[in-house]
């Protein structure tokens, strides 16, 4: 089985931190540690070096004819954001789309997405400081501007700078399973998942308070015992808050509602569980705390668009794809 190819998009003027984003999460070599191994390709519109608005100059090896036959392609951010999209990578992104690669957009990457003519009727997102340009510029784009990422199937955007990790460990996600994601989110010492639908902007807590400590320690006792019944009220007690106080800070430091929060958390056990074991249905729905399979299924046509059965039909067939590649 071929590596997937990934081609990011550099240009003129690149922030080198936006371009890191996706060499970081596709461009190493990880097959040591069972994780899966892509072409990865930096490709630029402009011959020979160019140069970082950091004062780096880096030597592009590929220019758009790269972007022929990837599978993924990634614009890390852009420039000027009002200027017409060059033609030669207008058309570079329009064909890579027809014939159905992945097209992405980190952070300012949206501007460039959008300039090509693929958000027309769209959701996506973009920085939380450069949305309401984006929809100045192209109103016919559904603006969500508030979330980490929007996967549209076929296009993915993300906000700004993290985020960007985010959504590419969302990519892989998607692709190879939240064990695989997990693995390599533990390996460049990352969040391991952070929904897309999470705020971009969250408040932290300035400094470490016996209460702020036994917030932490209800949600990780959440976290070990899954599988058990742990009610808004129940949590906000073992954390020594009133269900009130509770329910602020955790939308806060969180980004999203406890309750949206505990459904990920038992999807991504569920996940692990189905990639990683052979447990029945109702086995893994218990283990995950969803109680039945029928409350499983609900669950995961909800949030991943597919059946527990299904993904781990697909997943399992990814691994003995990454088994036989490395056999080879």
């Amino acid at each position: 089985m071929a590596d997937p190819i990934i081609a990011a998009i550099a240009f003129d003027g690149i922030s080198p931190f936006h371009l890191s984003v996706p060499c970081l999460v596709f461009g190493t070599d990880r097959t040591r540690l069972g994780l899966p191994r892509f072409d990865f390709r930096v490709c630029a519109m402009e011959q020979g070096a160019i140069h970082t608005d950091a004062g780096l100059m880096i030597a592009v090896p590929h220019g758009l004819a790269a972007l022929e036959d990837a599978d993924i392609v990634i614009v890390p951010s852009w420039r000027e954001l009002e200027d017409p999209l060059p033609p030669a990578l207008t058309e570079a992104l329009g064909r890579a789309h027809r014939r159905g690669a992945l097209i992405v957009g980190l952070c300012l990457g949206t501007f460039a997405i959008a300039a090509a003519g693929l958000l027309a009727g769209r959701r996506a997102t973009t920085h939380w400081a450069y949305t309401d340009q984006l929809q100045a510029l192209h109103p016919d784009i559904i603006l969500d501007a508030d979330v980490l990422y929007v996967d549209e199937g076929d296009i993915v955007t993300s906000a700004g700078v993290a985020a960007g990790l985010d959504c590419c460990l969302h990519i892989v996600r998607a692709r190879y399973g939240a064990e695989i994601a997990l693995r390599l989110a533990r390996h460049i010492v990352l969040s391991p998942h952070r929904q897309g639908g999470q705020a971009q902007f969250i408040e932290r807590p300035v400094a470490k308070t016996p209460t702020a400590d036994r917030f932490a320690q209800a949600l990780d006792q959440v976290r070990k015992t899954l599988g058990e019944a742990h009610s808004l009220d129940s949590v906000a007690d073992a954390a020594g808050l009133t269900r009130r106080t509770f329910t602020r800070r955790f939308q806060k430091s969180n980004g999203t509602s406890f309750g949206d929060w505990l459904t990920d958390q038992r999807l991504a056990l569920a996940q692990r569980l189905l990639e990683a074991t052979d447990k029945s249905m109702d086995m893994v729905a218990f283990e995950a705390g969803f109680g039945s399979a029928t409350s499983l299924r609900q669950h995961f046509a909800a949030r991943l668009r597919t059946s527990p059965m299904q993904y781990r039909r697909e997943f399992s067939k990814s691994a003995q794809g990454r088994a036989h590649a490395s056999a080879l």
